[in-house]
């Protein structure tokens, strides 16, 4: 018989809450999560990454080099988040994750050697670690893709110009391509390819992640692959 493979829940940690005094508390629940749901943690690139945005405006520096700088930026950040998250393990390839979280442990993968390797995305600065976890959530066939940020989801307009600006509970893949703000320009496209749940949440709220986990829903954003609003109203 053939070994059951584990369906990994895609957990991309924003580089934006390295910024707040809440990523110890958030990194304490993931490892607490992850001893119950099978999860693989994605880091985003942080400031780690803002060095190289730096870097890449003061050198004549090619595309290339930016992303594979960039892929780095997001190795740092994952071995960041490796003290942080208890019980979890620094993973370099998908077999390691699934044998980790078959083990109750936390895969954090840093992704820069399977990056480099595949190459699957355009070396752009509108790729971000948004849409390479959904690339990896692609790759595992995730249930469901978690993206973690500083904020609480996504919204109507951008809320630091508009008070006025209502968070969207919901979202359709269709849509997510002409919304601008929250999520990297590249993400709608790769999630245009996979079937894959998707949410955006406050990392500065465990418990929403934990609700999330447990119940399926909590504040935040959904990103489906369902028909539009105006679709769904017309009917």
């Amino acid at each position: 018989m053939s070994e059951q493979v584990i369906a990994l829940n895609v957990l991309k940690v924003g580089g934006s809450l390295s910024r707040w005094p809440e990523l110890p508390a958030l990194g304490r629940e993931i490892g607490r999560l992850g001893a119950q749901h099978s999860l693989l943690v994605v880091p985003g690139g942080g400031e780690f990454a803002d060095t190289v945005r730096d870097h890449y405006r003061r050198y004549p520096l090619s595309e290339t080099t930016a992303h594979r700088m960039a892929l780095l930026a997001m190795d740092q950040y994952g071995c960041l988040l490796g003290d942080l998250v208890p019980d979890s393990i620094l993973v370099t390839d998908l077999l390691m994750a699934r044998q980790a979280a078959a083990s109750r442990q936390t895969p954090i993968l840093l992704p820069s050697s399977l990056l480099i390797q595949a190459d699957p995305l355009p070396h752009s600065w509108q790729v971000t670690s948004d849409a390479i976890a959904a690339w990896v959530a692609g790759l595992v066939h995730a249930p469901r893709l978690i993206l973690l940020k500083d904020v609480d989801g996504l919204f109507s307009s951008d809320p630091t110009q508009n008070e006025m600006a209502g968070l969207l509970s919901q979202i359709a893949v269709n849509e997510l391509a002409d919304h601008r703000g929250g999520v990297d320009e590249y993400l709608a496209t790769v999630l245009t390819s996979v079937d894959i749940d998707a949410w955006v949440i406050n990392g500065q709220h465990p418990e929403r992640l934990a609700e999330l986990l447990q119940a399926g829903r909590t504040q935040g954003t959904h990103i489906t692959h369902g028909l539009d609003r105006l679709e769904q109203a017309e009917r």
